[in-house]
């Protein structure tokens, strides 16, 4: 099975903007699998947007995901359109490097980080 977290940044964010659901982040990552995906970007990210409710994806929120295997999705950061364009390349490469410390955690430190909040798991409600 998939494993979708969201780091605390992510979800303090996501909470802020509160009209998406966590359902729309599993159906993005379902997406991504398909290969619809904004922007691979290196270093394990993709560029994903996701609609805001009663609105297309242009106008939406744009997510940062990171995977390494495709068995565990992060979402590193999201911002919507109207608040940035788009992520510098001092940024990116902060972000890989975050991805990159996020995808060796063993299956151990991420149950750390879910028990000291530093993530979030996603849960797929039935």
């Amino acid at each position: 099975m998939v494993k979708i977290y969201k780091t605390k940044l992510f979800n303090k964010w996501q909470n802020k903007s509160s009209d998406f659901e966590d359902s729309s982040l599993i159906q993005a990552i379902n997406e991504i699998q398909d290969g619809l995906f904004d922007a691979d970007l290196g270093g394990h990210l993709y560029k994903k947007r996701i609609a805001r409710q009663g609105s297309g994806k242009s106008s939406g929120y744009r997510t940062i995901v990171a995977t390494k295997s495709e068995k565990r999705w992060m979402f590193i950061l999201g911002f919507a359109k109207n608040e940035k364009d788009n992520i510098s390349n001092n940024e990116l490469k902060a972000l890989q490097n975050f991805a990159k410390l996020l995808l060796n955690y063993s299956e151990v430190e991420i149950k750390r980080a879910i028990i000291e909040k530093h993530i979030v798991e996603v849960t797929y409600e039935n």
